[in-house]
């Protein structure tokens, strides 16, 4: 049980609420800790705090209470209890801040999710890099987790490249994905003086649904070069995702999936299409007019199979903000379905990425692609190191951490001058913080903490205090699906051993072995969370 538990436990027994709220105070001032809970009930907050401190459990930990206005009460934790969390640090090490909250519990994420024939591009980072920290957080906890890439393969826009392969007549296995990509921008630009084609590539998408041989040929030649694609960026990006059942998987599973709604009431027809009606939200397209299927059909079948072959206990999509409406009908259907019941269904709406030029658009052609930026970010990072391998984790560390720190609800606007800085909120500058630590250690023998409780300064506390914090925060960043607490978590970490660090001297000075494991601790955390994130950290920068 971390430090926070202990006072909850406490907080539930003297106040009779289950499951109080307890918070990091806002200044260092304030102690650790603040609760509102005497809000929530009859007690007054004297009357409260005069039971907590009859808590011999509690009086342990913590070394002040106090009342904070009216209805709010202060904790400040014993010097002692800090410095035993730091041994549970340098004793655990790559495991502090694990936990089984997860434990018995099975989450499907679904993530990244590029479309077929089309560059990755800095757009469909947001959701690669949001949904491996999510799977990486989760896991982290106890869960058992299920990455699935959900990869767009299907669709009208394949109605497109099959009319524009037959129509240019050229080899569909010769293109490369750029070459496939400029398929669906020319299709597009010719769209604008003749709206008859929209017609022939539904027709086009419509052929390769009744499995027409020449239609699906064409398909499986854009499939195959776009997964050799993009599994080279993945492995730039240190991603690995368990599974890809992209919406072609589900395809002979739809007539059934159709059949259950009908069969249910739950559809009607309406002008030659089938719809869903809901009370609270507009309707929903099951099948076209023309008899094709929708993206909520194929996403219906994706549920079904996760329910049947993984019995997930959540579910997470990590997909851009302008689905909400769609994840909202997708998720209604499945209870009026009866299929989801006390599972949790949760999407995580991540902003887009824009530049100062606006919107990207890939039918306009008005793209920024992922690994030009990448590329960018690795040359860029040679200015702190010429070494190749460092460059390149530092450079994509960058770009990652530069993602993760805004609320995944955020648009972000791309900045290189905000990406690289070394003396702000940066991935080079938690990367170097780590370096740092290690740079340290490399020059003493690093001691263990002594039994003896040494006195600290005002840094030394403050460095140890938010160090401490470190599993609350990972259980935080997975409970709100927020890996931005713990980006933001890391660089408040590092900004407070950086203040130590240039205040006082480490080795040969006072408290040497404390602050030896102090800076053991620092780093211990620093590369957990930087891995947590999916960012390596350098042992030299």
């Amino acid at each position: 049980m971390n430090l926070k538990d202990q006072i909850v436990s406490s907080l539930e027994k003297a106040s009779k609420v289950k499951n109080p709220n307890l918070e990091f105070a806002s200044h260092e001032e304030f102690g650790d800790y603040t609760t509102n809970v005497a809000l929530r009930n009859a007690t007054s907050a004297k009357d409260l705090v005069a039971k907590l401190q009859k808590d011999k459990d509690l009086t342990k930990i913590v070394e002040k209470i106090e009342v904070a206005g009216p209805g709010f009460i202060n904790f400040h934790l014993k010097k002692e209890a800090l410095l035993t969390e730091l041994a549970k640090v340098l004793k655990e090490k790559e495991d502090y801040g694990r936990s089984y909250e997860g434990k018995g519990k099975v989450v499907v994420i679904d993530y990244s999710a590029p479309n077929i024939a089309k560059r990755f591009s800095i757009g469909h980072l947001r959701s690669t890099i949001i949904g491996q920290a999510l799977y990486n957080l989760h896991k982290f906890t106890g869960y058992k987790v299920i990455g699935d890439n959900h990869l767009g393969d299907w669709g009208t826009q394949f109605g497109v490249l099959i009319y524009m392969v037959e129509k240019n007549k050229v080899d569909p296995t010769k293109l490369t994905v750029e070459e496939w990509e400029k398929l669906y921008v020319d299709f597009h630009t010719k769209l604008d003086s003749d709206p008859s084609l929209k017609e022939e590539a539904r027709h086009a998408f419509k052929r390769l649904e009744e499995a027409d041989p020449a239609a699906k040929a064409i398909w499986q030649a854009a499939y195959d070069t776009s997964l050799k694609e993009y599994q080279r960026l993945y492995d730039l990006l240190k991603v690995k995702i368990d599974y890809a059942y992209g919406e072609s998987f589900y395809e002979p599973m739809l007539d059934t999936i159709i059949k259950e709604v009908q069969s249910k009431k739950i559809a009607k027809e309406s002008q030659g299409a089938q719809i869903i009606e809901f009370k609270d939200l507009p309707p929903a397209m099951l099948v076209k007019s023309d008899g094709a299927t929708t993206y909520l059909t194929r996403d219906l079948a994706a549920i079904k199979y996760r329910i049947k072959t993984w019995n997930p206990d959540l579910f997470i999509y990590e997909v851009g903000a302008d689905q909400i409406l769609h994840f909202k009908q997708v998720f209604a259907t499945s209870r009026l379905l009866g299929w989801i019941k006390d599972q949790k269904m949760v999407h995580v709406a991540h902003g887009l990425v824009r530049f100062k030029e606006g919107k990207m658009s890939t039918r306009r052609g008005k793209t920024v692609k992922l690994e030009e930026v990448l590329k960018e970010a690795v040359e860029k990072a040679k200015e702190f190191n010429s070494d190749p391998k460092i460059s390149e984790l530092v450079g994509i560390g960058a770009i990652k951490y530069f993602d993760l720190i805004h609320e995944p609800q955020s648009e972000i606007i791309f900045d290189w001058s905000k990406i690289f800085v070394l003396e702000g909120k940066s991935g080079p500058y938690l990367q170097y913080t780590y370096a740092r630590t290690q740079s340290v250690l490399s020059k003493a023998k690093a001691n263990n903490l002594k039994k003896e409780t040494p006195s600290l300064n005002q840094e030394e506390l403050s460095t140890l205090r938010l160090l401490t914090r470190f599993p609350e925060v990972i259980s935080i960043s997975t409970k709100t699906y927020s890996p931005n607490i713990l980006a933001e978590y890391l660089f408040t970490l590092a900004q407070k051993y950086n203040a130590f660090y240039n205040k006082h001297k480490i080795i040969e000075g006072d408290n040497q072995d404390f602050r030896l494991a102090l800076t053991i601790g620092v780093g211990h955390v620093l590369k957990n969370g930087l891995n947590l994130l999916g960012i390596q950290a350098p042992q030299k920068m």
